[in-house]
């Protein structure tokens, strides 16, 4: 009898594990099948690889070069670092001074490129953060250089610079006489609601001071009120660095509540169909350019392998699809569209791919030069207390949320995103920056150089054709024929949609010569045993021998 009853209880056990592993497998199957979909595989990989760096024989011949080739390679690097030396004294001699006392330019100083080659790179060839002014699609550093812009301010500069000096301008004479008193709110307020509401859609909206934050406040709100826990992102997407949306690598804390699952997978849907803790799922719009990849970074330009491509209608196809699911199961959807918000069309990704979100975070350009988040969202989602339970709310405040000089400056650039001229500029966007991108790669064909460039719309990303360990190097290349990149280098490239066709020119013109003076050099030789396979085996070795 005891014995019956000890199997029965331990077939009772078993019957009880079942749904529990079955959905544990379910949600390993949803996983994309690379780092970028595996968090905690990636954050433990990141502890174990060692820190090495290459000397300067291994520096110029990482690829196996002969000595002629890296002896040219040594000759060039000497050339462009003299020539940064003496053409950006003044800016370099601000950042290296400045470098003693900020911690950021210490930390992108060494990851411009592949760490191994970062300290012979840095001894040889260094790079200014200073500029001190700008116009039109130009900048000019401390030592009177002028580059044509290519950082976009990493998403703000939508319109030009020219129109945020204007904004803010707007701003400060619209504000004086408040001044910095916080906690009210400037009447230029109501301007402002009403704007958003037709740009988002919703009805409330909630002031915040970054977009990391609208996020933060975005996902706060979600589980307060689905009173669920779990977050579930797509494998590669950026949405802040704060600790449930940026798991992994950068993060100090593994994963705890964040399911990070595969974009535009069947697999991912199902889990969204038959768990009930999901509170909700955030979606980047930008990860249509690069699904289920990290975004992309010189310094992780290893073996040159990067993919970019954009699919409008597919991708639009998959959000629909989300859009059902989330609907069907009470789960919240949220587009992060902090950095692609008012870039793809006058209102958003929701309006570029027919989607409606249930939560929508901007920021960046939105604050029209100045720093900015907002979440916009319907009144069921916004409120933050709970009627019948006076003392359960949600709470979310700042000192500077809703700042009279901010609110300004977004009211004048939402003035300017109404006007016919602006809106004019998205007749056609997609179809001008695809034949943009078509005539550079045409010239880089014809230049027969291994750079190519994907974009959604005038976001790009530049791809190279061939294995190699040195495409990183094309960043300095193109800085030193006057194009301007951000720290991540050719992994992102940024136009204000109000770019002319000479300007484009221009650009391209640039562009190609930095290409065919990076190749001249022999930094793109290459061998038939050189394969992207061989370069990370290679890697590999170098690890393992000087890990053990």
């Amino acid at each position: 009898m005891d014995e019956t009853l000890t199997l029965s209880a331990l077939a009772l056990g078993v019957l009880a594990l079942l749904p529990a592993a079955r959905q544990r497998l379910q949600l390993s199957r949803a996983k994309h099948r690379s780092l970028a979909g595996h968090s905690r595989m990636a954050k433990r990989l990141a502890r174990w690889v060692p820190g090495y760096a290459y000397d300067e024989a291994q520096f110029f011949a990482a690829d196996g070069a002969p000595a002629e080739v890296a002896a040219q390679r040594r000759a060039a690097l000497q050339r462009l670092g003299a020539e940064f030396d003496t053409r950006f004294a003044k800016t370099l001699a601000a950042t290296e001074t400045a470098r003693e006392t900020i911690s950021d330019l210490r930390f992108t100083g060494r990851y411009r490129v592949p760490f191994q080659f970062s300290p012979v790179l840095r001894e040889h060839l260094r790079v200014g953060a200073f500029l001190q002014s700008s116009d039109g699609v130009q900048v000019q550093d401390l030592d009177g250089s002028r580059f044509y812009d290519l950082t976009g301010s990493y998403g703000v500069n939508l319109l030009g610079v020219d129109a945020y000096k204007a904004c803010i301008d707007e701003a400060v004479a619209t504000a004086r006489e408040l001044g910095p008193v916080l906690g009210a709110y400037h009447p230029v307020m109501l301007e402002v609601l009403e704007r958003l509401k037709a740009v988002s859609g919703h009805e409330e909206v909630s002031f915040h001071m970054s977009g990391t934050e609208a996020v933060m406040q975005a996902v706060r709100l979600a589980r307060y009120h689905t009173r669920r826990k779990r977050l579930v992102r797509f494998a590669g997407a950026y949405h802040g660095w704060w600790e449930d949306v940026q798991p992994g690598p950068g993060n100090p804390l593994p994963p705890r509540e964040t399911f990070t699952l595969q974009d535009m997978a069947e697999r991912s849907l199902q889990v969204l169909a038959t768990r009930r803790d999901i509170a909700c799922v955030l979606v980047n719009p930008l990860q249509a350019l690069h699904p289920n990849a990290n975004a992309p970074a010189d310094s992780a330009l290893i073996d040159g392998a990067r993919r970019a491509s954009f699919d409008r209608e597919a991708y639009a196809a998959w959000l629909q699809r989300l859009r059902e699911v989330c609907t069907a199961r009470g789960i919240v959807l949220i587009f992060d569209e902090v950095f692609v918000g008012f870039r793809l069309a006058p209102g958003g990704a929701q309006q570029y791919f027919g989607v409606k979100a249930d939560l929508v975070t901007y920021g960046k350009t939105l604050g029209g030069g100045l720093p900015v988040g907002v979440v916009c969202g319907p009144r069921t989602l916004m409120t933050r207390y709970r009627e019948d339970r006076p003392a359960d709310i949600c709470f979310a405040r700042g000192t500077f949320n809703a700042h009279p000089y901010v609110i300004a400056a977004m009211a004048a650039f939402l003035r300017r995103l109404a006007q016919p001229e602006v809106q004019a500029l998205y007749t056609g966007l997609d179809e001008r920056w695809q034949g943009r991108a078509a005539r550079l790669n045409a010239r880089l064909q014809a230049a027969g150089v291994p750079v190519r460039v994907a974009g959604l719309s005038t976001i790009w990303t530049v791809l190279y054709t061939q294995p190699g360990r040195y495409h990183w190097m094309l960043q300095f290349y193109l800085r030193k024929h006057g194009l301007a990149l951000s720290w991540v280098g050719t992994g992102r490239v940024i136009f204000p949609i109000h770019y002319s066709d000479a300007e484009f020119d221009a650009v391209v013109d640039r562009f190609v010569a930095a290409c065919a003076e990076m190749q001249a050099d022999g930094w793109w030789w290459t061998a038939p045993a050189l394969t992207s396979k061989s370069i990370r085996r290679s890697v590999l070795r170098e690890m393992l021998a000087r890990k053990f």
